[in-house]
């Protein structure tokens, strides 16, 4: 069986549909996860959501051993967490950044972004369609050899 991608997202992400749809739409994380797997049903998808940085750095140094590929929205932890930059740094797999809409257009604190200086690609403000474009990306990626 070949590696898995793993899509892993930060916290309140479990709110998705309901926390400021105006923002982040009205697409649930399940919803997006089900897109995820119908549009590559050949290929396995670790698929995680946590309010917790520990644990988020945790699966991802797991992804580092374990995924082809991974795909992040870091949420809130994408312009705090220094922790998760490092084990991001650690990774010799594609990473693409996501978020749902675009930090760059809002809120000053928003601006910091740990991630993207450690990450393959970003994608931001186009919704639960960023998902299936990073996944089409890290497959992409993954396929020639990495990033």
């Amino acid at each position: 069986m070949s590696k898995p991608v793993y899509v892993l997202g930060g916290p309140n992400l479990n709110l998705l549909g309901t926390r400021e749809p105006e923002i982040y739409g009205r697409d649930t994380l399940e919803d997006i996860h089900a897109r995820l797997k119908g549009l590559s049903p050949a290929v396995p998808l670790v698929l995680r959501q946590t309010n917790s940085e520990g644990e988020l750095v945790t699966w991802v140094q797991e992804a580092g051993r374990e995924a082809c590929a991974l795909i992040l929205n870091a949420a809130a932890y994408t312009h705090t967490s220094i922790a998760l930059h490092d084990a991001l740094k650690t990774l010799k797999i594609p990473v693409i950044e996501v978020h749902l809409s675009n930090p760059a257009a809002r809120e000053a604190f928003r601006h910091v972004n740990y991630v993207a200086p450690v990450a393959t690609a970003t994608i931001a403000g186009l919704g639960a369609y960023g998902y299936e474009l990073a996944l089409g990306a890290a497959l992409r990626l993954s396929s020639q050899g990495g990033s």
